[in-house]
């Protein structure tokens, strides 16, 4: 391996040897490698990627695909006997890896009609980077590299894109107690009576998501396989857990007709199956269905069920059963805003059934609940500024909870309200109560995670948010999950400074979708956040040559111009964003700041004057108003008034930001570098806030680093 040092030569051999004694065990896996070789898996998987820019997954497949590309050359072998004896369970799917992987299919292997040596030698073959004095420098990329990492991604997301659901799920081992509820199938005549079906699965799933004992999938994971031939084995291989729930309903006017199934996937037995059927004239008569039908699943996994649970499980939502209905529809349009959010219709038709629900029944406490999601969706931010922001939400979700105070989802609608008016006490007591009452809310998860623990100063906590957003992973395996691992990606490169996890990341969320501007733009973040400006402009650059249109893209690029002193080159993409610039919500508005430092330092005066006055009047606002984010208000404040030559309200500023409860790698690297504080730079009083805030930095970086040691000794940590 030519490039490597001979320490490194010696590693990569080893690793070789180990995979290769196995390459007949289709179970072999990166964990079995780290435990082979004698060396922990994060451990194992930061030195490789170190090495070769590869995960340890991507390693052991290219090992299993060279091995059989020399049998098929070499030896009387056909496709298929190579296919399992390297480790492929699947034939068919071993003839479709292998031909993405070299270009063509293992039969036309032996006839020596392709020079196999480029790809050989780009798979064996790379140049030993120089050891850095931080961990997250060694991931700093130069240009080449960084084509290279682009293409490697590229192909090896072809190769792994049919397993690449389970690989993503592995954040945590499978818990025994996991299960699945696949969307039911609407054996009615008419496809009207689809929107029951689907209501009758989510509330087997949501009662069974109440039982702390067990690990329940969301429903949008499971949706991508409503119309799947897959097996039971391979859907629990993709969700990452040990059963699964099918079902199927027929309705025909009030008679009612549900057949229910529990099956092991392991080995894919039936080990559990009840049919219910009858009249429904009263709503207690399919509530009581959903709860026996959880219950009797609970009692079939052995899972513990408290009386408390038992008693939610058993709810009565309405007894109206035409307020039901329209609930119901009203789930159903909320389902189609959610996989579409350009679909402004469905949110209109969701605030009119849960509106009709509620002419019905005025005490329909979930009704309440999905009026103030339709609120929040549309006005989280066109009232930004206002003084009644989101009310309309609280009063929804406190008229929801004044008749049923055990709702989780009007719980988490409160939380949300008040982590948006920057009440984060009080949030976090709202996303406490939802989780208790749903201890499999990933939406919980998620928002705790990120909102509050990496983006809220005064409670940052950095080993929370990481064991939050890995929580919302392991549970949501469908749509969300590769803007879940982007987001899991950033907390760990952007805030907790350890970008070899990152990188893990964003290239299982890549498999996922594909979407090869995003998976740029998210490594592009990573360099600007480590003050790598110019591998940011690197990477940006390569964004903007696929989609020139996207607004973010040409806005970082002018900042990251910016922070390198290129202001001409800078102010060609600032004027690509002006005219768009109107049309993003005010939330979004930080961008006048360096946007007005632009035009000034290019000669531009008036204009910059305008633009300063316009990032201070909203950042005098949302500090005003006591925005969640009005933190970042305070550091463009002190940097506009340094700017502008008032020290003393710029140091005001900036000791309040100095007060943060800890500091991401990326803001310490920023008040580094940025301009609007080049004439303090050296003064006792800067120095010391910066001080202040790299120490604070490196006390959090260092409590990441020590927790993912300690979850690797227990084993908690399989991929990332």
């Amino acid at each position: 391996m030519t490039g490597l040092l001979p320490k490194d030569q010696i590693f990569i051999r080893k690793l070789t040897e180990i995979t290769q004694a196995n390459m007949g065990n289709e179970n072999f896996d990166a964990k079995e490698l780290a435990s082979k070789f004698g060396i922990s898996l994060y451990n194992l998987s930061r030195r490789l990627y170190e090495i070769t820019n590869k995960t340890v997954n991507q390693f052991i497949r290219e090992t299993r695909l060279l091995k059989a590309l020399e049998m098929l050359q070499n030896e009387e072998v056909t496709a298929s006997e190579v296919a399992y004896k390297v480790g492929f369970g699947s034939p068919s799917y071993f003839n479709t890896c292998f031909h993405e992987f070299f270009g063509y299919p293992p039969g036309k292997a032996k006839k020596g009609d392709f020079d196999n040596t480029e790809k050989i030698n780009s798979i064996q073959s790379t140049e030993k980077k120089e050891p850095k004095g931080h961990a997250w420098r060694i991931l700093i990329l130069i240009s080449s590299g960084v084509l290279f990492l682009v293409v490697l991604s590229y192909l090896i997301s072809h190769l792994f894109l049919k397993n690449s659901s389970a690989d993503a799920s592995k954040l945590v081992k499978i818990p025994e107690k996991s299960v699945a509820i696949l969307p039911f199938k609407n054996l009615s005549d008419s496809t009207i009576n689809q929107y029951f079906i689907d209501g009758v699965m989510e509330d087997i799933l949501t009662n069974l998501s109440r039982v702390h004992d067990l690990k329940v999938i969301s429903r949008t994971s499971t949706e991508q396989f409503r119309e799947t031939k897959m097996s039971a084995s391979q859907i629990g291989k993709k969700l990452n857990v040990n059963y699964i729930v099918e079902g199927s309903g027929q309705k025909y006017g009030n008679a009612f007709r549900l057949r229910v199934q529990l099956i092991e996937t392991s080995t894919d037995k039936h080990i559990w199956a009840e049919s219910y059927e009858g009249e429904l004239k009263e709503t207690k008569d399919i509530f009581k269905i959903q709860s026996q039908v959880a219950q009797a699943i609970a009692a079939e996994l052995k899972a513990t069920i408290t009386p408390e649970e038992i008693q939610l499980i058993e709810t009565v939502h309405t007894t109206n059963l035409k307020a039901y209905y329209f609930y119901l529809k009203g789930k159903d349009e909320i389902n189609k805003y959610r996989s579409d959010f350009k679909n402004k219709q469905a949110l209109k038709r969701a605030e009119e059934m849960f509106n009709n629900a509620l002419e019905n029944d005025s005490t329909f406490a979930r009704a309440y609940v999905g009026l103030a999601d339709v609120y929040m969706s549309r006005h989280v931010y066109e009232s930004y500024y206002s003084e009644t922001y989101l009310d309309s939400v609280l009063i929804l979700a406190d008229r929801a909870l004044s008749y049923d105070n055990n709702l989780a989802e009007a719980y988490y609608a409160r939380a949300d309200y008040y982590t948006q008016n920057g009440e984060i006490e009080q949030a976090l007591k709202e996303y406490d109560k939802a989780l208790e009452y749903n201890p499999n809310y990933w939406e919980a998860y998620s928002t705790v995670g990120w909102k509050i623990c990496f983006l809220d100063y005064d409670h940052m906590d950095f080993v929370k948010g990481l064991e939050y957003l890995q929580k919302a992973v392991s549970i949501n395996h469908g749509r969300e999950m590769p803007d879940l691992l982007r987001r899991l990606g950033e907390a760990y490169a952007n805030f907790a400074g350890v970008p070899e996890k990152a990188v893990n990341c964003f290239q299982e969320a890549f498999k996922l979708d594909g979407d090869t501007v995003t998976y740029l733009r998210r490594l592009a973040n990573m360099e600007t956040a480590s003050g790598n400006y110019a591998g940011g402009v690197n990477l940006y650059k390569k964004c903007y040559a696929i989609d020139s249109n996207k607004i973010e893209i040409t806005s970082q690029l002018a900042s990251n111009y910016e922070l390198l002193g290129e202001y001409a080159e800078a102010l060609k993409y600032v004027k690509k964003i002006e005219a768009r610039l109107e049309d993003l919500p005010q939330l979004f508005y930080s961008a006048n700041r360096w946007i007005g430092y632009v035009y000034w330092q290019e000669g531009y005066h008036e204009e910059a004057e305008r633009r300063f006055n316009v990032q201070k009047k909203l950042s005098e606002e949302s500090i005003k108003a006591g925005r969640f984010y009005s933190i970042d208000a305070n550091y463009d404040l002190a940097a506009l008034y340094n700017f502008m030559g008032d020290k003393e309200k710029a140091y005001e500023n900036l000791r309040i930001v100095a007060k943060i409860h800890a500091c991401p790698i990326w803001l310490i690297n920023l008040i580094k570098n940025d301009p609007f504080f080049n004439s303090m730079r050296n003064e006792p009083e800067f120095r010391k806030i910066v001080k202040e805030l790299d120490s604070k930095y490196l006390s959090e970086h260092e409590r990441v680093v020590k927790w993912l040691e300690e979850r690797q000794t227990k084993s908690e940590l399989s991929l990332f």
